[in-house]
């Protein structure tokens, strides 16, 4: 069984509230909205939760947090390497749907709260991770806290869009797309060079950000790992990998 708790906002009250109604508006289908759902979609899914397990030296025994797990799509597959997960999310509407998805997981908790002011203690966490989540907030603040409830030597991993990538662009700077892709108000995605930066501010040691995922989720079944394949020579190609989908970034709490 889950365990919910509140913790109190620490940033812009309206924009948390921004994020509360976002979250309450694409609740009953946020993973179409998040483009999880198709077939390449969820090889997408797994992949990112793959790296989330390898880069986080996760498994049985280890005690993870999930930075704005929404519905629990990346919960649910990490969970299976063993650790210990809590998720956490400002949005009770998504929450909804998380506890739904990993209501038979003995070793995942729910807490309701604030990415930027989370209810744990100082060194609690082996790892923290997130999926497409510190676009919606404040970078700075995030990572700051994220490091705060890392243990000396965990690890942080997240996966972010990348605004060189052309649609991802395209989807946060261009007004009427935003509504489409199901993009918040607020929300803005950044630069690998600005992730850096901002990692090496939060005082992480052995920062690592790479662009990654030329797989995109309308891509049909059929043709998903030779699409998966070519993604991944992609990401080696100099000059071409800076406009992949994403970015991963990789640092250690010293």
């Amino acid at each position: 069984m889950s365990r919910e708790t509140v913790a109190d906002g620490g940033s812009s009250e309206d924009r948390l509230a921004r994020e509360i109604e976002h979250g309450r508006k694409i609740a009953a289908n946020a993973e179409t909205v998040w483009f999880w759902e198709s077939p390449a979609g969820r090889r997408r899914a797994d992949r990112r939760a793959e790296l989330f397990v390898e880069h986080g030296g996760l498994g049985p025994g280890r005690r993870a947090l999930e930075l704005g797990c929404g519905t629990g799509v990346f919960l649910e597959r990490v969970a299976r390497c063993g650790a210990t997960l809590h998720g956490i999310d400002l949005s009770e509407d998504l929450l909804e749907k998380a506890r739904e998805r990993v209501s038979g997981l003995s070793n995942v908790v729910l807490d309701r709260g604030n990415a930027e002011a989370t209810p744990y203690p100082e060194a609690h966490f082996d790892a923290v991770y997130g999926s497409s989540i510190l676009h919606h907030l404040n970078l700075d603040a995030a990572l700051a806290e994220a490091h705060r409830v890392l243990r000396p030597g965990g690890r942080a991993v997240f996966a972010e869009p990348n605004i060189l990538n052309p649609q991802v662009l395209l989807m946060f700077r261009f007004g009427p797309m935003k509504e489409r892709f199901g993009v918040s108000p607020d929300e803005m995605a950044f630069s690998r060079f600005r992730a850096q930066r901002a990692l090496e501010r939060a005082g992480f040691a052995d920062v690592k950000v790479e662009p990654f995922d030329f797989l995109h989720p309308s891509i049909p079944q059929a043709w998903v790992e030779r699409a998966l394949a070519l993604s991944r020579a992609l990401e080696r190609t100099p000059l071409v990998r800076e406009i992949a989908g994403s970015m991963l970034m990789r640092a250690r709490r010293a």
